[in-house]
């Protein structure tokens, strides 16, 4: 293995790279000290976000919660007039089917009966205008 030797720096290559650095320092001072700043406003903004974010889901869900509750209400109230409604459903009404079925009923017969009389008429031929051609009474 062969190992390398650092080469001796000249005075002028060495007065060159501590300017570099004595430049190059407080620059990435000031940049890294800008970067720390704003990380921490960013994270500040994300915190209170979030802080936002769960205020407002708090209060949506106390609204939702809100809104169940009277849903509920809601169908215990239907839930407990149900027997009434369901006892009421059954009772025999009186109504007027028989009546209207019976009108029905009528005005199909007498339908059927013009319908009947047209047809009827319809095949009977109509007595022709002119005088028969063959003498109707027998001959003796």
């Amino acid at each position: 293995m062969s190992s390398k030797t650092d080469a001796r720096l000249t005075p002028s290559q060495r007065l060159g790279r501590g300017l570099k650095y004595s430049a190059v320092g407080p620059v990435d001072v000031t940049l890294g000290t800008a970067g720390l700043s704003v990380q921490g406003v960013q994270s500040a903004a994300v915190r209170i976000r979030r802080r936002l974010d769960k205020s407002r889901l708090a209060k949506e869900l106390g609204d939702a919660q809100d809104a169940i509750a009277q849903e509920l209400a809601a169908a215990q109230e239907v839930l407990s007039n149900l027997p009434q409604v369901i006892a009421d459903a059954r009772k025999p009404k009186r109504s007027r089917r028989p009546l209207v079925l019976a009108a029905v009923g009528a005005v199909v017969l007498a339908g059927g009966a013009v319908a009947f009389t047209i047809v009827r008429r319809s095949m009977q031929p109509e007595p022709s205008p002119l005088p028969p051609s063959v003498d109707v009474s027998p001959k003796p």
